[in-house]
């Protein structure tokens, strides 16, 4: 079995939208003095490649601590769509996929639009591709599980409404976003492990996210 990392390692320096603080690791305790290291951690629960859970637009729905853990692990779909900068994925593009595969219900759709070859770019969180609202609505209707993509937000950067989020999340849909590596996937269909921390009443989290293949 091969193991491919999908999850982009948390620095200072990374790209995070205005709202979001610097990630921070602060030395706490030092070997010299007390024997051992350690550190604290400071940043935002949506940081890095990350989870969303419901609760984070949908004040009804699940927080992270809250979802079943048979959740994090699942058969995934590779969509492999090249996209421009703030190009949309439509609808068209997952029924084009369809036509040879079939995506079920409880399925992960990860999306590989090649814009993790930004994450160090300016436009990074402001050109990338986004998921259009009728792409959202029928990924709902398939009552797929989970939703990822290779940016830093699954909505269209001048989507306001943040329609993707808010079409998924109320679903139940998971959303994994700032995946990266996706390139090294070979196959359509791949077992992924999407492990966020057990953080009690949080909207999100962190993710080490994993494909096996």
């Amino acid at each position: 079995m091969k193991t491919i990392d999908l999850t982009q390692t948390i620095r200072y320096d990374m790209h995070t939208f205005e709202s979001h603080p610097k990630p921070l690791t602060i030395p706490w305790t030092k070997m010299d003095i007390h024997g051992y290291e350690s550190e604290l951690i400071f940043m935002s629960s949506h940081t890095g490649t990350h989870m969303d859970a419901p609760y984070h637009f949908f004040l009804k729905g699940k927080r992270i601590n809250e979802i079943p853990v048979e959740n994090f692990v699942t058969d995934a779909f590779l969509l492999r769509l090249r996209k421009r900068t703030k190009e949309y994925i439509i609808k068209d593009d997952i029924i084009n996929f369809e036509r040879k595969r079939r995506i079920g219900k409880g399925n992960a759709v990860i999306f590989s639009t090649g814009w993790e070859e930004h994450a160090n770019r300016n436009d990074y969180l402001t050109g990338n591709p986004g998921l259009s609202r009728e792409a959202a609505e029928y990924l709902a209707t398939k009552r797929v599980g989970m939703v990822g993509i290779d940016s830093a937000n699954i909505d269209h950067p001048d989507a306001n409404d943040f329609a993707a989020h808010n079409v998924l999340l109320p679903k139940g849909v998971l959303i994994v976003e700032n995946l990266c590596n996706l390139k090294k996937i070979n196959k359509t269909r791949f077992k992924l492990v999407v492990l966020p921390l057990k953080i009690e009443g949080a909207t999100g989290s962190p993710v080490r996210a994993i494909a096996l293949l």
